[in-house]
């Protein structure tokens, strides 16, 4: 009989490497390992040869960025997506595009199980697990570490060591870097080690090692950068008047943003299981098309429906990061949010200084500001009597002198 084949979320990490070989052992199954490529750079090289020389029976490296980068960041972005006013949700949001190519390559492949080495700690799990039961829920979840019998085995990362060089198990592990980073096209995180101390200062000189897409606002240019950057219906098209792809805007404002030290953001968060994580992220590209979007924005979208926009910020943010991205429940609210964004057109000037994003002007040929109304001067389209405000201010003052009166009473 054919063994049972598992496909394998694989970074070529320690975790993820004596995972495979135990996958195989416990399991007597073929072992597929899948990596996908969303921006990781050289993290990538030599992944294939080390996950057969581990024992996986198949490796799939595919490279996803455009499809992360069109179908996942872009329509995060237009939503105006940040969970907790901080975290523009770059770990978040590749999940659920790596999960959707692990369900693909299960049917493909005939596999009866997805695994991951998410931790039973973390959210990644959630999000890998929800979006494989809305995809795929005829498939099965293996989460080693959240089976006893793993965690009796590899109560700590020295057991872990010795377990790959008794299997001749090709991973690095070192003291060196004591903390976990994960990598893609949006951004760089960093948790774990030193950085569990909420009070440890990553800012500091004397840490700057540890960043890799960015240098510190310190060591920025001492002279701004102006860049200005084009928007169709939300979502941005060009660069100081290059067309470009989506892959290639936030490849160019990536370059851009770490240059001038944009995007660094240290926080406390509160994960979907529960804790409070601390989290030091680089996003620098996803820092200034943030910040350019809702400037296109304010030019040209109308004023309730922006309110009721960002109404569903915390809302959208939140099914991100909890792992919802296919729930009908965000498809809906994507489905307002590209209604939303249909005259959103224009170029945003921006200036980058020293980790600032500071804007430098905006127009649109859809623009709803108009001049000769907001002016301070007479108006000459006579659009705006000012006389109709002392109404206005009655009725809308009304509430508040009848309950002052019952107060006061």
């Amino acid at each position: 009989m054919a063994k049972e084949k598992i496909v394998l979320a694989y970074s070529g990490g320690l975790d993820t490497s004596v995972i495979l070989k135990w996958l195989k052992e416990t399991y007597d199954a073929e072992i597929i390992a899948f990596t996908a490529d969303i921006g990781q750079k050289d993290e990538l090289d030599g992944l294939e040869a080390k996950a057969l020389a581990t024992g996986a029976s198949k490796v799939y490296i595919d490279d996803l960025r455009d499809e992360f980068a069109k179908d996942f960041i872009y329509p995060m972005f237009q939503a105006g997506t940040m969970y907790e006013g901080q975290y523009l949700l770059g770990t978040s949001i590749a999940r659920p595009l790596i999960a959707k190519r692990m369900v693909d390559i299960a049917r493909a492949e005939g596999a009866t199980a997805i695994a991951h080495g998410a931790t039973g700690k973390g959210n990644d799990q959630v999000r890998f697990e929800l979006t494989a039961a809305a995809l795929a829920p005829e498939i099965g979840v293996i989460a080693p570490w959240r089976l006893e019998a793993f965690r009796e085995q590899f109560p700590g990362r020295a057991e872990m060591i010795a377990y790959a060089e008794k299997h001749g198990i090709p991973v690095t592990a070192s003291a060196a870097k004591p903390y976990s980073t994960d990598r893609n096209l949006l951004h760089i995180s960093f948790e774990s080690g030193m950085l569990e101390d909420p009070w440890f200062d990553p800012s500091s000189e004397e840490n700057e090692s540890m960043y890799v897409l960015s240098v510190s606002p310190e060591r920025a240019p001492d002279k701004a950068e102006y860049v200005e950057l084009t928007f169709e219906q939300g979502n941005c098209t060009a660069i100081d008047g290059e067309e470009l792809s989506p892959l290639e805007v936030m490849e160019k404002l990536n370059e851009l943003g770490g240059k001038h030290g944009i995007g660094r953001v240290d926080m406390v968060e509160n994960r979907f299981v529960g804790m409070k994580s601390r989290g030091v992220y680089e996003t620098p590209g996803g820092t200034i098309l943030f910040t350019a979007h809702r400037k296109m924005e304010s030019l040209t979208m109308d004023r309730e429906v922006m309110h009721l926009r960002d109404s569903l910020i915390a809302k959208y943010s939140q099914l991100v990061y909890n792992g919802f991205w296919f729930a009908p429940e965000r498809l809906a609210l994507q489905a307002l949010v590209e209604e939303s964004q249909k005259n959103v057109s224009g170029v945003v000037r921006l200036k980058l200084y020293k980790g600032n994003v500071i804007g430098a002007g905006v127009k649109s040929p859809v623009s709803l500001y108009n001049p000769d109304i907001a002016t301070m001067e007479a108006d000459p389209s006579q659009a705006y009597d000012q006389g109709d405000a002392t109404g206005f201010i009655r009725l809308n003052a009304l509430r508040l002198k009848v309950s002052s009166a019952v107060n006061n009473k």
